[in-house]
């Protein structure tokens, strides 16, 4: 999710067990039973038909027999509880504070809340060690302020509440969809309108519940759309702003990849290989260093404007592109000017 309102559906993963070396064959149904607390063979089974619950990264039968070396992941739409967060001394880069609002740029890299493999490091963290009593909202414990977030290799910026009256307001902006956000995406590719709109429903995919999947005849998910601009063209790449109108779970990523522009380095969204450009091995190589440069999806939560809860004004924020998007950028210019 590059950002999404914190009722957005999602799968949260509960549990991830690597089956034994010295395990004989048995029904994927029958072992989740013996090695799961307080579970019926019928929920274990539903869980599996509707995709809750991988082999392997991969949907299988109730039936299927898990082998030695077998990777079980059990993903459910409800968090695991997480009601006790250890606080931790993480700086904050905070672009705006008052007594009801914080407005953060959150560095690339560092997960938003506390969930499976990410118990600690995570802003959240950072926010219960700087801030006492922050606000909850309802069935979202282990989220104390959070009204939205972006994923953990999204930088850019954030509005924390921090009173009830400035999240039930925020929340009530995001469901609205009334909230300026505005991201800069690089992107794959040179889009042959300068500005449009991506209207298409979006959810989660049929095929790996992990990946959000776009549903153009509108027959599945949520309706999402994005506003997008181009800024610059760098022949193989282009620097792109998004605007969005709603947010769903990895919107521009999907949307993207979707017109046939995925955002470079996005790994999950396949823009982490050649996809533009020639065949040299020198070209490949700049690629590879570029990569390296920016590990990650370039994405950034560039700003971000919303009607402030205790002011009734509305208020807009900036933040810079982070160093290695900066560098990156860069890099591809100087390139496009140097070659034929």
């Amino acid at each position: 999710m590059e950002e999404t309102y914190i009722e957005d559906g999602e799968l949260y993963e509960h549990h991830r067990i690597t089956i034994d070396p010295k395990q004989e064959l048995l029904r994927l149904d029958k072992f989740l039973m013996d090695k799961l607390p307080n579970v019926t063979r019928n929920k274990v089974q539903d869980g599996i038909k509707e995709g809750f619950i991988k082999v392997n990264s991969e949907i299988v039968k109730p039936n299927y027999k898990v082998r030695p070396g077998d990777e079980v992941v059990v993903e459910l739409p409800e968090p695991p509880n997480v009601t006790d967060i250890e606080p931790e001394d993480i700086p904050l880069n905070i672009v705006f504070e008052d007594d009801h609002i914080l407005v953060v740029n959150k560095e690339p890299g560092m997960v938003v809340h506390p969930a499976y493999q990410n118990w600690s490091g995570t802003l959240v963290n950072a926010l219960t060690f700087h801030f006492q009593n922050l606000p909850t909202m309802p069935n979202n414990d282990g989220r104390p302020g959070l009204v939205h977030r972006i994923d953990k290799d999204t930088s850019g910026l954030l509005v924390i509440a921090k009173t009830e009256l400035a999240m039930t307001s925020l929340a009530r902006q995001f469901f609205d969809h009334s909230i300026e956000r505005t991201y800069y995406a690089l992107v794959w590719g040179e889009p042959t309108e300068e500005k449009g709109t991506i209207d298409v429903n979006l959810g989660r995919s049929l095929k790996d519940r992990r990946i959000t999947a776009p549903f153009p005849e509108g027959d599945f998910g949520r309706n999402a759309v994005t506003h997008y601009e181009v800024l610059r063209n760098m022949r193989y790449v282009s620097l792109i702003k998004c605007n969005l109108e709603t947010g769903r779970t990895h919107q521009i990523r999907a949307h993207l990849k979707y017109i046939g522009h995925p955002l470079f380095n996005d790994a999950t969204y396949g823009g982490d290989r050649v996809l533009k450009g020639t065949t040299f091995t020198k070209y490949k190589q700049f690629v590879d260093n570029c990569f390296k440069i920016i590990p990650r999806q370039a994405l950034h939560a560039k700003s971000l404007g919303f009607v402030h809860p205790a002011t009734n004004e509305f208020v807009q924020f900036d933040s810079e592109l982070p160093e290695d998007f900066r560098s990156v950028i860069e890099k591809w210019e100087n390139y496009v000017n140097t070659v034929d």
